[in-house]
């Protein structure tokens, strides 16, 4: 039992430290534009990593973790060990590239120390190779996708200061782009937003997991039973359970017919739950669409205020920039703490897993665990990462107000597309793509390549590094554990 509290306080100690090492990823330009000091500027972010908490429910990022070293090849009593020296490994190499002011990767780090340390007790076989390669491979995409959306939006608002219909047709574009998207993106499904997944069976439909602490949950749905009939009305879709909840109330009982993982039948009788009364509400702040609700709500923002920009000056227009930079930073801060934060619930989740899976499993993670890592995170945040913070807002190109609203924007469009995806993506990697790609807009020499390119050697470096070191680490604790 120590062994494990000495591990998950290592987790903290790494989530706090990636805090205070990734805080330039959203505030480097707000603080080189002069829009907030320091200290308001890692207040403010702090604050956003810690709103991710209520966003970001389903954990998709924390799972992809967790499962990069295969449990099955390594024995249960060296799997801590395994996890022990991946930490210990991602603190060090944090701690080094921040000293020398690196915008290296805290996630790469993390992923790379606990493959190495994987493969060091079990082989090769015992490392995830998809989820590593899966990984890796976002070295470049991540950066490259950020990078082309700052260009795109930053072409978008200079397109936006001429006069003529052009620019407003496009900004009005853009809206019923963005009208599509929600519509398409989000869930009513009452099953869905009840915190049930489902899969098809014979029989009826299998509960394959069940959110932490949903309505679900409460309810006392089992993963693994597959239910039949609610009501007495026979379930063999999806759509009948969707159909079986619209006609319940909250605090309604109803009648469940399900089939357990022993084969046996059971009757239960349930009271319905949702987290609101209201169907719209249960709707509005469901994780997966709230998320893009708030990320459809800057894009829109930003396009009303294209249709006017072509009438101010540049005093005022920076100006507006200015108060907009701090929505966008906000949304990256938001996306930061989503991506980031999880990848420490994953590491943790797997060291629960290994000391009792009888207790703790992958698809039920305790509360305690995401708030205390964002709430780690959010305090590194506030203890700043100056020499970071310098690299990021000046060295690579000199960011304006306009820029950072580009840049942050994109950033945010990114990291939220990729925790859709449940890809540990770095925020390091996608806010320097995103800095490159406003600075291409101006002329391709404005980008300072020679620092990019030694960023880029320590982006690659990163994995490798990171997984020798926790080998190393894994050998000399297996002395002494």
């Amino acid at each position: 039992m120590t062994y494990l509290i000495v591990i998950i306080a290592l987790a903290l100690i790494f989530d706090y430290i990636n805090g205070f090492h990734d805080a330039a990823n959203s505030i480097a330009t707000v603080v080189s534009t002069k829009v907030l000091t320091p200290f308001q500027a890692v207040v403010w972010a702090a604050l956003f990593n810690f709103v991710a908490f209520f966003i970001f429910k389903d954990h998709g990022v924390a799972n992809t973790v967790a499962k990069t070293v295969n449990p099955d090849a390594i024995e249960s009593t060296r799997m801590l060990t395994v996890v022990f020296s991946g930490l210990i490994a991602a603190i060090c190499w944090n701690l080094l590239t921040w000293w020398f002011g690196i915008p290296s990767s805290s996630s790469h780090t993390l992923i790379g120390g606990f493959a190495g340390a994987g493969v060091a007790a079990g082989g090769f076989d015992a490392m995830n190779s998809d989820v590593v390669l899966r990984t890796a491979s976002f070295i470049l995409i991540a950066p490259l996708v950020g990078m082309l959306m700052a260009f795109i939006i930053s072409l978008w608002f200079i397109f936006s200061f001429r006069k003529g219909w052009g620019p407003k047709l496009l900004s009005l574009f853009i809206i019923l782009g963005l009208v599509y998207f929600l519509s398409q993106s989000t869930t009513t499904n009452r099953a869905e937003l009840s915190g049930l997944k489902l899969e098809k069976e014979n029989s009826g439909m299998l509960v394959s997991g069940i959110t932490t602490n949903s309505p679900a949950d409460r309810m006392g749905f089992k993963k693994g039973d597959i239910i039949t009939s609610i009501n007495n009305q026979p379930v063999k879709e999806q759509q009948d359970i969707n159909h079986s909840f619209r006609s319940l109330h909250r605090g309604d009982v109803f009648q469940l017919l399900a089939i357990d993982k022993d084969n046996n039948a059971k009757s239960t009788s349930i009271t319905y739950q949702t987290t609101y009364s209201s169907h719209f509400n249960n709707v509005l702040f469901f994780g997966q669409n709230f998320k893009w609700f708030l990320l459809g709500l800057i894009l829109f923002t930003l396009a009303l205020f294209t249709f006017w920009l072509n009438t101010l000056n540049a005093t005022k227009s920076t100006a507006w920039f200015k108060r907009l930079q701090l929505v966008s930073s906000a949304a990256f801060s938001i996306g930061h703490g989503g991506n980031d934060a999880q990848k420490v619930m994953g590491i943790i989740m797997a060291a629960l897993v290994a000391y009792d899976p009888s207790i703790y499993s992958l698809s039920q993670m305790p509360n305690w665990v995401p708030l205390a890592c964002y709430s780690a995170i959010s305090l590194g945040t506030m203890s700043g990462g100056w020499k970071i913070i310098k690299t990021m807002g000046t060295r690579i190109t000199k960011v304006t107000p306009f820029e950072g609203v580009a840049a942050e924007t994109a950033g945010a469009i990114t990291l939220f597309v990729t925790e859709a995806l449940k890809i540990p993506v770095s925020t390091t990697h996608t806010i320097t793509g995103a800095i490159i790609g406003v600075g291409a807009t101006k002329r391709l020499s404005a980008v300072r390549w020679g620092v990019t390119i030694n960023l880029l050697w320590a982006w690659i470096l990163t994995i490798p590094i990171s997984a020798l070191l926790a080998a190393g680490v894994y050998y000399i604790a297996r002395l002494f554990i």
